[in-house]
């Protein structure tokens, strides 16, 4: 068995990985948008045969997980190609289309499961479920022609699934050959190597504080398909005496999973339209999504009237609104629930320019979704592979320092495992 890495070798996001088997049948591991691409800017399909014409030796394409950076570039492939993923993850890229142009129906030709092998031609594919910050997550070991490639995918072991990785490191895979691993946090800084990143369970202590400090309305900004932060946030309204207010995205895609993560219906649990998702639904006519959370809708004036008593997990586009309607003032707080970085890119300047104008502060309340060094190190000894394979790291020189048998290889490279 042979792989190359197309995207993701010295880069965090954008992973693309081709396996070839000795009798020259291929799959493809995620098939993700770099990071470093604008929103409507266009992004061509990787260099593999198959992904825009038909060629009968891939196989499959295998999606990781539900995060752009690994499925977002979906969309372009030719429809012949087989596609697996987890089925939850596939419904909440489904549930995104309407919302996200990125996204777009899918309709699997299968699905992961955990710990449940299946056969692509002459490879045997077993899913692990993982703990990431995207529902439905999964690392993947690929064996064929005797040889035994695990693919991390994005994991982390301090979310609400940490068990899953526990269990992993318990119970791994055996005989690995390549473990090609995400490095996130390996960081060109070696200062950063130490660090300990916060828990899920303690984000959710921090949210109960500033609830109970808070006279007025708390404003979280995060994504709508971080269903772990949702449960965070649900948890911490009901036990600071708050209602949770989602966005009429953030209510389809939880709506789109299973029926314990917080959703429509929930008590506590109320649904704002955000006047960019009025003129969505209103254009396409697609009046049956306001329709089905009429019963929980609550309206900017019902907010504007007592703030204090509602917690607010909504896309940072509608701080302008909330701010004119009188829903967040000086006597509320927002919080920044996503990776600090964005709030250095020019929505993000304008964010905190018009917070700060309104007297509003801003705080950050946030945890990676993805493993610290010390996690990974837990990650390779538990494995013991024959080789790490760096990706999804901009410091893959410095893979070396960290963990033992590292090999490095260049995007569009071509190595055995």
């Amino acid at each position: 068995m042979r792989a190359r890495i197309h995207r993701g070798a010295r880069e965090i996001g954008g992973n693309c990985v081709e396996l070839a088997s000795d009798e020259g049948s291929r799959i493809v591991l995620d098939l993700g948008r770099p990071l470093s691409a604008e929103w409507g800017e266009e992004v061509g399909l990787p260099d593999v045969s198959g992904l825009k014409e038909a060629d009968p030796s891939l196989l499959a394409v295998l999606i990781s997980h539900p995060h752009i950076d690994h499925y977002g570039l979906l969309t372009g492939l030719q429809t012949s190609v087989p596609i697996y993923m987890g089925k939850e993850a596939a419904s909440v890229i489904s549930a995104a289309s309407f919302f996200s142009p990125v996204s777009g129906e899918l309709h699997p030709s299968g699905y992961l499961k955990h710990r449940q092998p299946f056969h692509l031609g002459p490879f045997r594919v077993t899913p692990f479920l993982a703990d990431h910050s995207a529902f439905d997550a999964y690392s993947l070991l690929v064996e064929a022609d005797g040889r035994r490639l695990f693919y991390s995918g994005d994991i982390r072991a301090h979310g609400r699934k940490a068990a899953m990785f526990e269990g992993l490191l318990a119970n791994p895979p055996e005989k690995v050959d390549v473990l090609l691993m995400e490095g996130t946090h390996v960081r060109l800084e070696a200062a950063h190597d130490g660090a300990v990143l916060e828990t899920e369970s303690n984000l959710e202590e921090r949210f109960v504080d500033l609830c109970h400090a808070t006279p007025g309305a708390v404003v979280a900004f995060g994504s709508a398909q971080n269903l772990d932060r949702l449960v965070t946030v649900y948890r911490a309204a009901k036990r600071s005496g708050r209602r949770l207010v989602v966005d009429l995205y953030g209510a389809t895609v939880a709506a789109a999973t299973r029926q314990s993560i917080p959703q429509p219906g929930f008590p506590g649990l109320c649904v704002y339209v955000p006047y960019r998702q009025r003129v969505k639904v209103k254009k396409a006519e697609q009046f049956g999504r306001v329709e089905a959370v009429k019963s929980c809708r609550v309206f900017p004036e019902a907010l504007a009237a007592s703030p204090g008593q509602f917690l607010l997990y909504v896309p940072s586009s509608t701080a302008g609104e909330l701010i004119n309607d009188g829903v967040l003032d000086q006597h509320g707080v927002a919080v920044w629930s996503m990776w600090d970085g964005y709030l250095e890119d020019d929505s993000g300047i304008a964010l905190k320019a018009l917070l700060d104008e309104s007297k509003v502060e801003l705080v950050h309340l946030h945890t990676s979704g993805h493993a610290s060094v010390k996690d990974l190190r837990r990650l390779v000894d538990a494995i013991n592979p024959q080789r790490v394979v760096p990706i999804h790291s901009e410091a893959t020189n410095r893979f070396a320092e960290l963990f033992p048998r590292v090999e490095p290889h260049e995007d569009g490279e071509w190595w055995g495992v």
